[in-house]
């Protein structure tokens, strides 16, 4: 099992040396974050796609908003990594993460 911790650590190891780092650190302007722990229903919005894409998707922003406009729900999203970053996480046994602020569970 990946810890936040060991995933961060990779993360750190990695993101320097591909593409378009900010693709895979979360924190985008109107994010919403809630703790899991404290959240009823939490669901991941998944798209088969790279990020660029996907957060300029219509759909996948209305969802989002809608989910977690709703006190005991939590929506997150998912992208496919770009091939530089796929293979990074390959290498260095990086998992498929949820992007996750510090002081939030």
């Amino acid at each position: 099992m990946h810890s936040p911790d060991t995933i961060s650590r990779a993360l750190d190891r990695v993101l320097p040396f591909v593409q378009k780092p900010a693709r895979y650190t979360g924190g985008e302007y109107n994010s919403v974050v809630k703790s899991w722990d404290e959240t009823l229903y939490r669901l991941a919005l998944v798209f088969p796609d790279v990020y660029d894409l996907g957060m300029s998707n219509l759909g996948m922003a209305i969802l989002y908003d809608s989910v977690n406009g709703q006190p005991d729900m939590l929506a997150e999203r998912a992208y496919t990594p770009w091939v530089d970053m796929l293979a990074a996480m390959r290498r260095e046994g990086i998992p498929l993460y949820r992007w996750r602020p510090p002081s939030v569970g």
